[in-house]
């Protein structure tokens, strides 16, 4: 058995070898000299382990047929007359006891050799690997790991893994061995330390080696960095943000009107209300419980103003997203409380098509009010271009077959150009003559985050139809 390259070994050094011979010459001598009854060659084995250690194959080959040799010409310089059985029984023994030495050594040699040559071709890749064993203990470390994380292999080898580089998981780690033991990898995003105190962001990648009983092994572990990735992706989101509060800014500006006339009603109602308190205070017999009531009147009309002046702080105010569980026609609702005046200046009547039950899903309340009134803004807007025909607006809400819910804000306006149908919800694209083009960019972005979809068709007859679906939310019993 021949291999393709000699083990790495230091040119300067010759103690192994002189050692190797020193310890063959001894053997021959005792074997030769002294008259013992057991047998002294398959001592020769050592002489082939010794020599695996700084030569290669074919080497190690000769040093075995040389110590084949050196127990034949023991044998023939040692026997004067007929050979015994017991000497030609040792003589077997120690030619066998080299051969199956030799065999696996050189199966020993060759396969060290091929982990060699692969975890060379491991430090060839730009991607970040090492193996652990299973208990997290660094056992290889390859050299863009000693980049990334700044420890060379040496420093690595040895130390747990999770330790070392301070990993924070995505979820618990016992959580993640288990999907790992149950499908044999696992994939996620994971926060490492590195030697000199950064925090680096990777996309890792587990797999579990296992040996021919399936019993498991070691653990490969891959990593990318990803961490500009993520900047860039956080970076991007905050201007989206930023992006959508101006869009609210702007679209609270044009419900101008709409949302003073929404105001003035509670406080025009409390004004009037405090006037009757007082003529009923100058009367001579004062009546209580009319007084009662009034005051109860004036405390609502008071809360509902307020009501309207926090939402349209919350609508106005530059926030995260907040996802929690909502009703979707709550959420309609409220929008359409601001808008109402809007609807009447404009002549559209609106129409509702809510499900009777609650569809709750699970998103951002803010987010989704901006998209339900920019949808019904561009409707009206629709709605008042078109010459003549029906002035209406509907917007519908279901559940589709599945486990989706349907939103639909449908118009009788001038419809779609099927020119436009491909661009509408492309970035600064705008059929109004003052449009900023946004409008439609931001409603997908923010149904995308939600993990659900936006699309306009045009109507059979007259007008046209913007829907969005959000993934029903159904609350898992702990």
């Amino acid at each position: 058995m021949t291999s393709k390259s000699p083990p790495t070994v230091n040119p300067s050094s010759f103690l192994l070898p002189a050692t190797t011979i020193a310890i063959a010459i001894a053997i021959f001598v005792v074997d030769t000299i002294a008259s013992l009854e057991i047998a002294v060659s398959p001592f020769y084995a050592a002489v082939v382990l010794l020599a695996v250690r700084f030569l290669d194959g074919r080497n190690v080959l000769l040093v075995a047929i040389g110590c084949v040799v050196l127990s034949l010409l023991s044998f023939w310089l040692t026997q004067e007359d007929e050979p015994s059985a017991i000497a030609l029984a040792n003589l077997v023994v120690g030619i066998l006891v080299i051969a199956l030495t030799t065999y696996l050594a050189l199966q020993n040699q060759s396969a060290q050799i091929a982990l060699r040559e692969k975890a060379g071709l491991l430090d060839l890749t730009h991607d970040t690997m090492f193996v652990r064993d299973m208990n997290d203990v660094v056992t290889f470390w390859n050299r863009a790991a000693e980049e990334l994380y700044g420890w060379t292999e040496a420093e690595a080898v040895g130390k747990v893994s999770h330790e070392l580089v301070q990993t924070i998981f995505p979820a618990p780690l016992e959580k993640i061995t288990e999907n790992l033991s149950r499908a044999g990898r696992w994939e996620g995003d994971l926060i490492h330390t590195s030697r000199n105190g950064t925090q680096v962001t990777v996309a890792s990648r587990w797999s579990l080696l296992k040996d021919e009983r399936g019993r498991s092994m070691a653990i490969l572990e891959t990593n990318n960095d990803i961490t500009e990735r993520k900047l860039s992706e956080e970076r991007l989101q905050q201007a989206q943000a930023e992006l959508a509060h101006f869009n609210r800014a702007t679209t609270l500006g044009e419900l101008a009107a709409s949302i003073a006339h929404e105001i003035n009603q509670p406080l025009a109602a409390t004004v009037t209300n405090g006037d009757a308190c007082l003529r009923l205070l100058d009367r001579d017999r004062l009546d209580k419980r009319e007084l009662r009531e009034i005051l109860q009147r004036m405390i609502g009309d008071s809360k509902r103003a307020s009501e309207i002046i926090n939402r349209l702080r919350a609508l106005y105010k530059k926030t995260n997203p907040q996802m929690a569980p909502l009703d979707i026609n709550g959420v309609i609702t409220e929008v359409l409380s601001l808008m109402r005046h809007d609807l009447m200046s404009k002549g559209v009547s609106l129409r509702l098509e809510m499900a009777r039950s609650p569809l709750s899903i699970l998103g951002d309340r803010i987010q989704l009010q901006q998209v339900l009134m920019n949808l019904a803004l561009n409707g009206m807007d629709a709605v008042a271009s078109a010459e003549d025909g029906p002035r209406e607006l509907l917007i519908r809400s279901k559940q589709n077959g599945g486990n989706d819910v349907i939103i639909a804000v449908q118009d009788s306006g001038i419809g779609i150009d099927p020119n436009n149908e491909e661009k509408l919800f492309n970035p600064f694209f705008t059929t109004k003559p003052h449009g900023t083009g946004m409008g439609l960019s931001i409603c997908r972005s923010i149904i995308e985050l939600h993990g659900g979809r936006i699309w306009a068709t045009r109507n059979a007859k007259c007008g046209a139809t913007f829907q969005f679906s959000l993934p029903l939310y159904q609350q898992t019993s702990s």
